[in-house]
């Protein structure tokens, strides 16, 4: 028997779990400032990232190792003054949580307090359990997230599909069962094969959400300069381009420049 969606006004961690039960998929994307967040909460997306993907798309770096805890707090302090429906969700940084569990949850309180944001989300599965703990204990929602970790790129040395190995897969649905008992309320599962995803999702009663781990879990998660094709130089096998802004938004800008340079604008309707 089917379920009616439920209308939420407003997404929580609980609203995300209830969403699993029901079989209604979430869908995820990232926001980096209030303009964006804005369109994307209207919209109507469940969660929206703050994701540490800001060290690249916004601010050009290689990978996702030089963006600051201040930086983060910055974008997402952004994020959650647009934001009137999503559940807003805030990567935790590089060099931010590894050391310690205290460092860790200090990191996170400081999110919490200074931005806003509604839970917080961590790389990494049995290693950083300590950690994961602590901030639960603490009252602050962990979103987990397994296979590729963009924080330990230099350690993969590769951005390809993990877990293909039946090792790493026997660890990964360990570490996500791990996530689930500790209290996560959710996990992301980056460039995995479908199969083993699907396996995940259907092992344990949190959601699981994919980025290039196929259809069988619970919800999805892009980069949005991503799926509107405002990057056009990345183009992984998951990534479904909505839009082609690139290209429109030079269009666009070159149409501007050269009326500027034309006269053209601004006409007698466009000036005081």
């Amino acid at each position: 028997m089917s379920v009616a969606k439920k209308d939420y006004k407003r997404i929580t961690t609980k609203s995300l779990i209830e969403m699993k039960s029901n079989g209604e998929k979430i869908s995820m994307l990232t926001a980096y400032d209030y303009t964006m967040a804005k369109i994307v909460d209207t919209a109507g997306i469940d969660v929206i990232l703050v994701g540490d993907s800001a060290s690249n798309v916004m601010a050009g770096h290689e990978t996702t190792l030089p963006i600051t805890l201040d930086q983060m707090i910055y974008h997402a302090s952004s994020v959650v003054r647009a934001v009137e429906r999503g559940l807003v969700v805030v990567d935790l940084p590089f060099g931010s949580y590894q050391s310690d569990s205290k460092e860790a949850l200090r990191s996170s309180i400081r999110i919490m307090k200074e931005s806003g944001a509604h839970a917080v989300k961590l790389e990494g599965g049995k290693e950083i359990k300590e950690s994961i703990k602590k901030i639960l204990n603490a009252g602050i929602p962990v979103m987990g997230h397994l296979g590729l970790t963009p924080q330990s790129i230099y350690k993969f040395g590769t951005y390809t599909v993990r877990a293909k190995e039946e090792e790493e897969a026997e660890k990964l649905i360990e570490d996500a069962q791990m996530l689930e008992k500790v209290g996560c309320f959710a996990v992301v599962l980056e460039k995995i094969p479908a199969a083993l995803a699907k396996k995940v999702a259907d092992s344990i009663s949190i959601p699981v959400i994919g980025i290039g781990a196929g259809g069988g879990v619970d919800g999805q998660v892009l980069v949005i300069h991503d799926m509107l094709g405002m990057n056009n130089e990345f183009s992984p096998r998951f990534l479904r381009r909505y839009l082609n802004l690139y290209e429109e938004m030079t269009k666009a800008i070159g149409q501007y420049a050269a009326d500027v340079k034309s006269s053209d604008f601004p006409n007698a309707n466009e000036q005081y």
